[in-house]
């Protein structure tokens, strides 16, 4: 057990390092504010024990809730840092999906077109969630038709639509997984899998893709998107 734990803290090490190493080359600023929010943060509840006669106590508690406020901005910039590298990145939008959390299923890529934008799926109780990214008067065309060979599927089941973007009535990359946290719950579990494996049943664009068994012939060209 003990080499377990051994071996696994220099990863987490190094993976809170390579975070750090990442944020501050999209965020310069991010040392000065998380080292500012501890220092603010110790200070206030030091100098409020000294005046309540009580320095030792606020001065740990003062220490512990630095420790804990440096880590919260910490871990805000460094999730804004990775969105803003992500922005305009093709499979951006799956990449958030797929970590929106329990409860919701996601099936990337169940559209495409030649210019690649594409159409994700996410299931959850808040219903079907359809999430498109790339040009978005292609993409209008794309989600419904999409929404078209769901219908008799999903019945009265709630669909919603969402392009990824930064344009009037888009949603950003940033506020992705928000949004769909929003929605307003409608579906028991129950339905949710049902919906799920029936929309599965239609396959999605790689599983539909006709691509025969051993090598690729010479000359094959893989098939147009819609």
């Amino acid at each position: 057990m003990a080499r377990k734990e051994t071996s696994e803290n220099p990863g987490r090490l190094k993976q809170i390092a390579l975070t750090y190493k990442m944020t501050k080359r999209v965020d310069p600023k991010v040392t000065l504010v998380v080292a500012g929010v501890g220092i603010v943060t110790f200070g206030v509840l030091l100098a409020i024990g000294f005046w309540i006669g009580h320095p030792i106590f606020l001065g740990i508690l003062g220490f512990v809730l630095a420790f804990l406020a440096m880590a919260i901005i910490f871990g805000r910039r460094a999730e804004r840092a990775a969105f803003g590298q992500m922005e305009g990145q093709p499979g951006a939008a799956a990449a958030v999906l797929e970590n929106v959390g329990r409860g919701w299923s996601v099936t990337p890529a169940v559209a495409m077109n030649r210019s690649q934008d594409v159409i994700h799926r996410a299931v959850g109780k808040a219903g079907v969630v359809l999430v498109a990214e790339g040009n978005p008067n292609r993409l209008k065309g794309m989600l419904a038709a999409e929404k078209k060979k769901m219908a008799r599927i999903v019945a009265d089941v709630p669909v919603h639509d969402v392009i990824v973007g930064s344009g009037e009535g888009q949603v950003e990359i940033k506020k992705l997984r928000t949004t769909l946290l929003k929605l307003p719950r409608v579906l028991p579990g129950a339905q949710v899998t049902v919906v799920n494996d029936r929309l599965r049943a239609l396959g999605d664009l790689m599983s539909n893709m006709p691509i025969p068994k051993g090598p690729m012939p010479k000359g094959m060209r893989m098939p147009k998107g819609r």
